[in-house]
């Protein structure tokens, strides 16, 4: 991580292998907008979902938001360069991956018994949706042990720290759980947000793609095909549409 927190930088270098995939993600993605709306649309406050102080998520609990908030605010900041990673819907996004097939681990083997495995067998945990669950509660005892306040509560700097100290492991957290293997799924959730195309809930306005001049999912690049070395002058486009194209909001 940079000294200020996982820089944008540092992001947008994976996020740009990403990037392309991310038009269309596996059918592990959850996508409202299949519906003819986006997540964070008029029509989204109108639906049934879970009655809280935070309506809209359908699979973070309060703390378990204000965990996730935090954390992809200091991942990929907002700066000079355009918005991060809450003001682009990452937080949607991730709680939307969770509640669908992707966070019941649907493409996971995870049938007992699991002996521990080493990293080159890969995912070694639960679902995602259990290990978010999991280990919000256990960070937010470890920062409040090690800084205290939960996670959420501290400042930017101190939140920083604590990241770092996930990502090198050495969280002491309760019940020998992976510190280090959790901050690894939030990073890859939280690229993957602010890349994906903005019906899976992230990537608002497609910022994440305007900061790194992807096109989108436009059908026609005949026009520019021969033009090498040259910036690719259009806006992109969601699989949606543009807003000035459909009158709703992208």
């Amino acid at each position: 991580m940079a000294r200020d927190g996982m820089s944008r930088r540092v992001a947008l270098r994976l996020g740009a292998v990403l990037s392309a995939a991310a038009l269309a993600l596996p059918r592990s993605a959850f996508a409202d907008t299949i519906r003819r709306r986006l997540p964070w649309g008029p029509a989204a406050a109108d639906r049934p979902e879970r009655i809280d102080a935070r309506p809209g998520y359908l699979f973070f609990t309060d703390a378990e938001a204000a965990f996730v908030e935090a954390a992809v605010a200091r991942l990929i900041p907002k700066d000079e360069l355009g918005p991060g990673a809450l003001e682009t819907g990452v937080p949607r996004f991730i709680d939307r991956q969770l509640a669908g097939p992707y966070g019941q681990g649907d493409h996971f083997y995870l049938q007992a018994p699991m002996p521990k495995g080493v990293a080159t067998q890969g995912w070694q945990m639960g679902s995602p949706s259990e290990v978010y669950r999991l280990l919000i509660p256990q960070v937010n005892r470890w920062a409040a042990d090690a800084y205290g306040q939960a996670f959420a509560a501290l400042g930017p700097d101190k939140q920083d720290e604590a990241l770092k100290v996930l990502e090198k492991g050495d969280a002491s957290l309760k019940g020998g759980v992976d510190g280090k293997a959790f901050f690894e799924l939030l990073l890859q959730n939280t690229i993957e947000g602010f890349f994906a195309d903005p019906i899976y809930g992230g990537n608002r306005d497609m910022a994440g793609w305007r900061l790194i001049g992807f096109p989108g999912a436009r059908y026609d690049y005949r026009d520019f095909v021969g033009r090498h070395g040259e910036a690719y002058p259009l806006p992109p486009v969601s699989l949606s549409g543009r807003r000035e194209w459909t009158g709703k909001q992208s």
